[in-house]
């Protein structure tokens, strides 16, 4: 077998998550294949690319040795990407969206024709592949999120902007549920729940959900992990699971979206784009976009309107 460069992604996303797991899904494929295509790769290699340690899987001298040269090539090709795409004058804007609940509006209030720039929109659920693609030139720009004090790493050449400085995620239950009727729930009524897996991954929520649970005095039973939001619905309406939620989430039949007291986990929405792509007039009327979709969202829930009114000092600049 020849080495391709999807061989030499698989092997820095392995070395950047960790696990073969956490790639796996950073890679979209089941671990079992990443596992399969990982013999694959160190039969062409000729050794052992990866042992399993205390923190998961750690390279090895070979390891490290090929890592280094991956890295080196895969660096190429993106800067091929990006300088071919800056010649393009003419080319749409490519943007990248975490599954944000304001992706639902934004295309319709991106209006970049006053720019003279057609814009497509991709949705991708991890950050880590949203940051790379940016640097890679695949995107020029991406609206994203983070949990807590969680900071998202970004390439070279890259300017961002916050959209939302802060917001209170919420809990999605069942309507049947009986803690359904309350104005606001205390994590640690949630102790015995089973909780749905978060699709973002690699944003500091996993991590922001677990501190959260553990000064409330458990750890959570973390039991799906759902991308298709009918199916994360409908199983939270079945009383199987319940879910953080951003509060501007969208109410869906059986289901019921509750504050946490004391706000436990919060968020931030973020834009970054290119400089070499994206010039300060698109990066604007970017910003204008995503945060008047946002703002079409705020009164999706009484109680998310009623804190983002309490708090004007985090609403963004639109004068």
């Amino acid at each position: 077998m020849q080495l391709e460069l999807r061989h030499l992604q698989a092997v820095c996303r392995i070395a950047e998550a960790g696990s073969l797991g956490a790639a796996a899904r950073r890679l979209g494929v089941s671990q079992p294949a990443l596992s399969a295509q990982l013999r694959r790769i160190e039969r062409a290699t000729g050794g052992e690319l990866f042992v399993r340690g205390r923190g998961g899987v750690e390279p090895t001298p070979l390891g490290q040795f090929v890592l280094a040269k991956a890295r080196r090539v895969l660096n190429e090709m993106d800067a091929l990407g990006a300088e071919a795409r800056a010649l393009a004058a003419d080319a749409p804007l490519r943007l990248g969206c975490i599954m944000l609940v304001l992706l639902d509006g934004l295309l319709a209030r991106t209006d970049l024709s006053m720019s003279g720039r057609e814009i497509t929109v991709d949705l991708e659920d991890s950050v880590t592949a949203l940051s790379r693609m940016l640097g890679a030139g695949q995107y020029d720009a991406i609206v994203y999120g983070e949990v807590n004090d969680h900071e998202v790493a970004l390439p070279e050449g890259v300017l961002v902007r916050t959209l939302v400085p802060r917001e209170p995620f919420c809990i999605r239950l069942s309507a049947r549920h009986p803690l359904a009727h309350l104005d606001r729930i205390d994590l640690a009524d949630l102790a015995a729940e089973s909780w749905m897996t978060l699709v973002e991954d690699d944003d500091g929520g996993p991590e922001a959900l677990t501190t959260a649970c553990a000064k409330a005095g458990f750890i959570p039973s973390l039991s799906h992990r759902i991308t298709d939001r009918k199916m994360h619905y409908d199983l939270i309406a079945a009383g199987r699971v319940i879910s953080l939620s951003q509060p501007t989430a969208l109410r869906a039949e059986g289901t019921v979206l509750r504050p946490l007291v004391g706000s436990p986990v919060t968020g931030r929405i973020r834009l970054a784009w290119n400089r070499s792509s994206v010039s300060a007039r698109q990066a604007e009327l970017l910003y204008r976009a995503a945060a008047r979709a946002y703002l079409a969202n705020v009164g999706n829930n009484r109680f998310h309107q009623e804190w983002w009114d309490a708090h004007p000092e985090l609403h963004p600049a639109l004068d």
